[in-house]
């Protein structure tokens, strides 16, 4: 079999054209992916478009460098830490604290187990937990000893 050169010529021309296809196919892309990601990473568009245009410009190289410095977290991922600490914080802010030690007590708690420090009064008709300021049992409506009644 004789190989005609004008036919590999076209065979060449034909893989060549394949490839560079395949090739501008691979750049738009990882342009296109690039773009894609920094949107999600990052708000600052001056970082947004510096990170297409390396990579626009770089090609294979560009996306490296851009995998090197792109931000670790997207945007969703820190709003969602952030909503987190915060409802940590929250739930430590809530816990009740002794006023003399310090430490964390329970709602229900009359004196602190730490320090005997005085947390609450027990009303004396109902029986239900007061605040120590508290004048009258917001429970049952009933006076705190030492109090006078409205009708007397």
């Amino acid at each position: 079999m004789i190989l005609d050169p004008t036919f590999m010529s076209s065979v060449l021309l034909i893989l060549t054209a394949f490839g560079g296809a395949f090739l501008a196919a691979l750049w738009l892309a990882l342009v296109i992916w690039t773009w894609r990601d920094i949107r999600n990473r990052a708000r600052d568009p001056l970082s947004q478009a510096l990170a297409v245009l390396v990579v626009a410009a770089l090609n294979l190289p560009g996306v490296l460098v851009y995998l090197i410095l792109r931000p670790a977290h997207t945007l969703e991922e820190e709003y969602q830490r952030t909503l987190e600490e915060e409802a940590l914080l929250a739930s430590i802010e809530d816990q009740t604290l002794c006023p003399g030690c310090e430490r964390r007590v329970k709602e229900d708690w009359q004196v602190c187990p730490n320090c005997h420090t005085r947390l609450k009064k027990s009303c004396q008709s109902c029986h239900k937990l007061m605040e120590l300021p508290w004048n009258i049992c917001p429970y049952c409506g009933t006076p705190a000893p030492g109090m006078r009644k409205e009708g007397e």
